[in-house]
């Protein structure tokens, strides 16, 4: 067992490059250590653990959909990390709350009994879109809360500003480290509190404990599992579909095309292989083979209520 696990929240709005950074990070993780990734998304359907699918040992991962996971003492929040801890026993865990939750909160609750002594939270990461921020586009006010404390300002998607720009929307943040980057790139060692180790300690028995929870099943391989998430931050809508059904990807694409999503996530069969994308409104999906094979996954967040029948069914009408 151990205790005092270095924790990193990588905390960001959405799109910025959470999952990117994460994926990143994982590449250089030594090979000596255990790695554990807890992920909250807005959506019940979970797609993160999907995109960060690898075949490399040494690596746990943990999902708690639904919600923000700010709300630290929430049975489903409890649960996940508990179970997640006592499983992988990591080394260093990594935290990627919601774009749409409230990482100030987190941070201070993640410091709080019963996860105070067995997490050692380290300053956070804040990756945020340079591009869009250079454009005028707002941060939410749960992100701006963040700013101050931050560790790292990771201004990601900065590849296309000159220096003029980037001292403008510099002046704009608070003083903090601040790092510019594209494609989420970060040296390992630039990590806020990599050099933090886990101590060796019995530092998980006074965790909650439950029984897992039991998975859903497909009825038959044709029928997907379809979970609609309605709160005040979004509408969202995902579907689990059997590994044995194959999409086609060009009907996918004009399908995704005609509707008013605010963010798009999908891993899926389609007859170009295993495919994964991952993309914010107004933008293309910029398709990458995926080692994902268990089943194929799309979870939409659009602003307003949709139609959820007629997303059903031009869901089904992609199919070969």
């Amino acid at each position: 067992m151990l205790k005092n696990i270095p924790t990193h929240l990588i905390a960001g709005p959405l799109g910025a490059g959470k999952t990117s950074l994460i994926r990143q990070l994982l590449g250089q993780r030594p090979a000596h250590e255990r790695w554990a990734v807890l992920i909250n998304e807005f959506g019940q359907i979970g797609l993160d653990a999907a995109l960060l699918s690898t075949d490399a040992d040494g690596v746990a991962m943990g999902e708690v959909a639904g919600g923000c996971l700010c709300c630290v003492n929430g049975v489903p929040f409890q649960v996940g990390l508990s179970r997640l801890l006592r499983q992988a026993k990591p080394d260093r865990l990594l935290i990627e709350p919601s774009g749409l939750g409230h990482p100030l909160q987190l941070l201070e609750q993640l410091g709080e009994p019963p996860w105070a002594g067995v997490l050692a939270v380290q300053p956070a990461v804040l990756v945020l879109d340079a591009a869009a921020l250079a454009a005028g586009e707002p941060l939410p006010e749960s992100q701006q809360a963040a700013l101050g404390g931050a560790g790292l300002l990771l201004l990601n998607k900065a590849e296309q500003l000159d220096e003029l720009a980037r001292a403008r929307l510099q002046a704009q943040l608070p003083a903090r480290p601040l790092l510019w980057t594209s494609q989420a790139a970060l040296a390992l060692a630039q990590l806020p509190g990599f050099a933090a180790r886990a101590e060796a300690g019995a530092g998980l028995e006074g965790l909650p404990e439950s029984s897992a929870a039991m998975p859903q099943i497909w009825r038959t391989p044709s029928e997907p599992i379809c979970q609609i998430q309605d709160q005040a931050e979004g509408w969202s809508i995902g579907w689990r579909w059997h590994p044995s059904q194959v999409f086609e990807l060009m009907r996918l694409q004009q399908w995704l095309a005609s509707l008013p999503w605010r963010r798009a996530k999908l891993v899926l069969q389609t007859n170009a292989g295993w495919l994964s994308a991952n993309a914010l409104a107004g933008q293309p999906l910029y398709w990458q083979s995926s080692e994902w094979r268990r089943d194929s996954r799309l979870e939409l967040i659009f602003d307003q209520p949709q139609e959820a029948e007629a997303l059903r069914r031009g869901m089904a009408a992609c199919r070969l």
